[in-house]
């Protein structure tokens, strides 16, 4: 019989347990603040109809959407998790709450080129609002500042989220005569930090037929900088030109103004210009995370305020906003960088309880009390020499092993070794589930970054 190879598609991502258990808690903690602000958990399906999934894709979307036939079904696999919300949104509007807040941590894919730190299957940790007709531009300041609560409980510090209007974009395209052409330029531009400002300038020249007067006056309005304050000070000058263009800088104003209020630094949060989403769907803010110290990554987490999302589900109007996570890449760059906190508790279980006599009996019920105290508790039971037991231990990093020779049964006590200092007491099985315990929750409270 011939072996197949076994091996992982590029851009497709496998962890060792110790890690797997590592991104487990960073989804545990995310889910526990998204809770904190009232966010429902939800889940949609993987697959979905492409006509569906396709309703307002288009531009980079429709390229990179993974779509396949089974027998005369034309599905596809989902490409994020705001789309599958909008559809979820409209077909069950008579039985949610509005504004309806939910929050989702599941695998999204795309077929674009695998690269350092991009990949084709990857969690998305994301939190939506969704008004109904109406929708307030707090939510839109929200949502940064619960990724801003997210992160720092995380033991991240060094990330900047970046924010910027679509609507104040649209009016300066308007104000130069580009309307016709500003989705196009937005989904250049938003290019900038992947290829730098002599690609953009000729990517606005060569797609756009732009003139390149025009592709230097859209990149000297990206080009301003400053304190936040100070960039929307420079902005006053566009005042009264355009509609569109006084509607988002007030829109941006408001938020920069909230966020401040929500308790975010401003060295987490500044006003961007050159932040405008390649997807077609953003309609007023938008958002961008960087790690401050590995721009050269990307976005980490991203998005922002959509307000015709469902159109193409329903006719009832029900805007949102929401931002999304890239988990899998945060992992990835936080794996590759070393800043994985080792004080997280990887191993399956709290303690290993290893029987050193033929008969097992009490050694099944000291793992069974140690689990009625809520304590995790492996039974090891292989028949192997006392060294190959420990070096199973050691392999696992399970904290403590607990041992049960002749001496122990005789005295109705457990041996607990602590695996991390190597000091090893005689207790009773109350005294140990106490031990473990509160070692146990203070190993927990570290954070799984380190900051």
């Amino acid at each position: 019989m011939s072996r197949v190879e076994p091996r992982t598609l590029s851009g497709f991502m496998e962890l060792l347990p110790r890690d797997q258990v590592k991104m487990e808690r960073i989804m545990q903690i995310l889910r526990e603040t998204y809770s904190l602000f009232a966010f429902t958990p939800l889940d949609t399906p993987v697959i979905e109809a492409a006509e569906v999934l396709l309703a307002k894709g288009g531009g980079e979307t429709e390229k990179q959407i993974y779509r396949f036939q089974k027998g005369d079904s034309d599905l596809a696999l989902r490409f994020d998790l705001t789309v599958p919300l909008a559809k979820y949104v409209a077909a069950h509007y008579g039985s949610l709450a509005f504004p309806f807040r939910r929050y989702q941590i599941g695998k999204v894919y795309r077929g674009e080129r695998a690269q350092r730190g991009r990949f084709r299957e990857f969690y998305q940790a994301d939190i939506d609002v969704i008004g109904d007709g109406k929708l307030d531009i707090a939510n839109e300041a929200e949502i940064p500042a619960i990724i801003y609560t997210a992160f720092t409980r995380l033991g991240l510090r060094r990330f900047r989220i970046k924010v910027n209007n679509r609507k104040l974009l649209n009016g300066f395209y308007a104000l130069n005569g580009m309307s016709e052409k500003a989705q196009d330029i937005m989904r250049i531009v938003d290019k900038l930090d992947k290829v730098g400002e002599v690609k953009v300038k000729q990517m606005l020249i060569d797609e756009l037929n732009m003139r390149p007067y025009k592709a230097e006056n859209v990149l000297d309005f990206m080009a301003i900088r400053g304190s936040n304050d100070e960039i929307l000070e420079r902005l006053e000058a566009y005042r009264g030109m355009d509609e569109t263009f006084d509607l988002g800088l007030e829109e941006l104003r408001t938020v920069t103004r909230y966020l401040a209020a929500f308790g975010v630094p401003e060295e987490n949060f500044a006003v961007d210009l050159t932040i405008a989403r390649g997807l077609d769907y953003y309609t007023g803010t938008v958002y961008e995370t960087e790690l401050t110290d590995y721009p050269e990554i990307g976005s980490v987490c991203s998005g922002g305020r959509y307000d015709n999302l469902a159109e193409y589900y329903t006719d009832k109007q029900l805007p949102g906003v929401g931002i999304s996570i890239g988990l899998t890449r945060l992992f990835y760059v936080l794996q590759e960088q070393g800043l994985l906190s080792e004080e997280v508790l990887t191993a399956p279980c709290d303690a290993l309880v290893i029987p050193m006599t033929e008969d097992y009996g009490p050694a099944v019920e000291a793992a069974t009390a140690l689990r009625s105290a809520g304590l995790r508790a492996q039974l090891y039971t292989e028949k192997r020499k006392f060294k190959a037991k420990m070096g199973y231990a050691d392999k696992i990093g399970v904290p403590f092993v607990v041992l049960l020779g002749e001496d122990e049964v005789a005295k109705g006590q457990l041996s607990v070794k602590n695996m991390e200092s190597g000091e090893q007491q005689m207790l009773s099985a109350e005294q140990a589930a106490v031990l473990i315990r509160e070692t146990i929750e203070k190993r927990n409270s570290a954070a799984p970054i380190r900051g």
